[in-house]
């Protein structure tokens, strides 16, 4: 027989017992150490935050002096960091940009997006749907990014991922493609990082 598909693996019991609210916080915190991409201080965006995993790694880096705000389709358990901030909000509406920049006005150091759709087992939709997303959030990372700052973006392995990658090289001076080692074995998951963000769009 086949191995069992074991849910609560490795990664998410040393998220249980460190008090982490998902595993993928150990994805992001990866990518920090790989890249560097948050400092104390530095004002973060972080798109599809729920259930706030990556807001934790976020707002220990950032302390008290720096802002991390998550936004979802679905309501974040409230942090007791002042410097955090959370509202639901779906990114693809027409007042989204707007709606952030109530929420807190930019620009940011950081653009971090761990959004994904909801599959529906068709690869070629779950890609179209994972690409609109990834898009989604260059656009406003774009928008609301500072010159210079960082862009990470979650996106499925396929269909236009390269023309994606090639819109990412045009906006920012260096993209990297990582597949973080928390990442489960049979994900088809990786995430782009763009560092430095050439011409913002403020």
């Amino acid at each position: 027989m086949g191995k069992a598909y074991r849910p609560k693996d490795h990664y998410f019991q040393r998220a249980k017992r460190r008090g982490l609210r998902a595993r993928s916080a150990f994805k992001l915190e990866e990518l920090i150490d790989r890249f560097g991409l948050l400092r104390p201080g530095a004002r973060v965006l972080d798109l599809g935050a729920a259930p706030g995993g990556f807001l934790q790694i976020i707002a220990k880096a950032v302390g008290p002096a720096g802002l991390a705000v998550g936004v979802d389709l679905v309501s974040i358990r409230p942090f007791p960091e002042a410097w955090v901030r959370t509202a639901v909000l779906d990114v693809l509406a027409d007042d989204a940009q707007a709606r952030l920049e109530g929420l807190a006005k930019g620009p940011y150091d950081a653009v971090l997006s761990d959004m994904a759709p909801k599959t529906t087992g068709i690869r070629a939709t779950d890609e179209a749907r994972s690409l609109r997303l990834a898009e989604r959030a260059l656009e406003l990372a774009q928008a609301l990014g500072k010159p210079g700052s960082s862009f990470v973006a979650k996106l499925f392995m396929g269909g236009d991922f390269e023309i994606f990658r090639a819109r990412l090289r045009d906006a920012y001076r260096e993209v990297k493609v990582v597949r973080p080692e928390a990442t489960r074995s049979a994900s088809v998951e990786v995430y782009l990082v763009g560092l430095g963000l050439r011409n913002a769009e403020r």
